[in-house]
């Protein structure tokens, strides 16, 4: 074998999606693209706020090769002044730069975060369904992945937790608004898992931390707020992105936020600008970090989302497929009427690609991406409605 164990296994365990974006490749060279209805992928097709281009234009005519240059591990001094003022205003709480680590991305903040606070064989513990990318990034660092099981409506299950958590839980992740459900955890909810953590560590007679993982914090509707970890635990980090609320996908930029309140604070945060710089990542990409200084309050039309939310759910209902509404980020998660990957399939032949659930460890689900053109959700409708006629015949 040519490949590691570790990668070979890792190559089936993530498949879905890259399978999905294969069979669309194929699918729209036979068909045409306009005849393919991809929900399966989530990449924000909105443009960036207008900031983004003025502040791309303003580098360009004032051009300075300094730009390009290395600088400290956790950032430009400034942009992190910058990264606080912004998690001060959306989190209700007064950090400072000491606590903002430049990243790529979010995929990079929870890298560096696990890197420095596992030991090999702790256990990281997050809610199921969940973003497939956790279990690989809790086994780069030695971790032990932990999905626990949610509530029918997505929300956590404290007793799920309580039951799970035992001296080799080291981290608890959250993501909220949710991959793949579009769940917002509330405040009630993390006060009791807040509860129920400090309770552990103090038996344990060291932290749990709380981590949560934040690339859709801006994109709700509804007028949902999304409450903070911060207001309810001391020893608690956030993984950020500005992926999804600028459009930012490609560019890969992002922070780590800590609590100013986080045991051993400093010693912490030297270990997360270490392990940036030693696991490769070096340090954040200058240009993004200089965008998203100029853009940090910025974010895209988060109505059109909203508005193909409730066109995909109108579809859902005439399907009769049950779901939770979606309160956030872009993906809904229905249930199917079968088997998720019998139903792919009937999708499949009427050119419609969806994720199947067991990939975000639940089966007998769906998740769909809504950002995608309207007409594209619009156009799917017939198609959709034959493969859940199919379904019902099938079952």
């Amino acid at each position: 074998m040519k490949l590691s164990r570790q990668v070979e296994g890792y190559l089936e365990r993530s498949s879905w999606i890259r399978k999905m974006f294969e069979e669309g490749l194929k699918l729209k060279k036979l068909h045409g693209s306009e005849k393919v209805f991809d929900l399966s992928l989530g990449n924000p097709d909105l443009p960036p706020p207008p900031e983004v281009k003025e502040t791309l234009k303003a580098l360009v005519e004032n051009y300075n090769p300094e730009l390009h240059r290395y600088m400290p591990n956790a950032g430009f001094a400034d942009v992190r002044e910058i990264m606080a003022k912004k998690v001060s205003k959306e989190q209700d709480i007064t950090i400072s730069a000491n606590e903002i680590i430049m990243t790529c991305g979010a995929a990079g903040a929870l890298n560096i975060i696990f890197k420095t606070l596992l030991n090999p064989g702790e256990e990281v513990l997050f809610p199921s369904p969940f973003f497939v990318e956790y279990f690989f990034y809790a086994e780069n660092h030695q971790g032990v992945p932990v999905p626990v099981k949610t509530k029918e409506d997505f929300s956590l299950d404290i007793e799920a937790f309580e039951k799970l958590i035992n001296e080799k839980t080291k981290v608890v992740l959250l993501n909220s608004p949710n991959n793949p459900t579009g769940q917002v955890y509330t405040e009630e909810e993390l006060r009791e898992l807040s509860d129920l953590l400090r309770e552990k560590s103090k038996k344990l007679g060291r932290p749990i931390y709380l981590v949560s993982d934040e690339p859709y914090r801006n994109l709700v509707f509804d007028g949902v707020n999304v409450p903070s970890i911060f207001t309810f635990y001391e020893n608690s980090l956030i993984a950020y992105s500005f992926s999804k609320e600028l459009s930012l996908a490609g560019e890969r930029i992002g922070f780590v936020a800590l609590h100013p309140q986080l045991e051993e604070r400093e010693k912490i945060f030297d270990g997360l600008v270490l392990a940036n710089r030693i696991l490769g990542f070096v340090n954040a990409p200058a240009i993004a970090q200089r965008i998203v200084a100029n853009c940090a309050f910025s974010k895209v039309q988060v109505e059109i989302y909203q508005r193909r939310r409730d066109i995909l759910c109108s579809i859902l209902d005439e399907a009769g497929l049950s779901y939770v509404r979606p309160k956030g980020s872009f993906f809904i998660f229905p249930r199917t009427p079968i088997d998720d990957l019998k139903f792919c399939e009937l999708l499949k032949e009427e050119l419609i690609l969806a994720v199947p659930g067991r990939g975000f460890g639940l089966s007998n689900h769906i998740r769909l991406a809504f950002c995608v053109p309207e007409e594209v959700i619009i156009n799917m409708k017939p198609n959709f409605l034959r493969a859940c006629e199919k379904a019902r015949n099938l079952s």
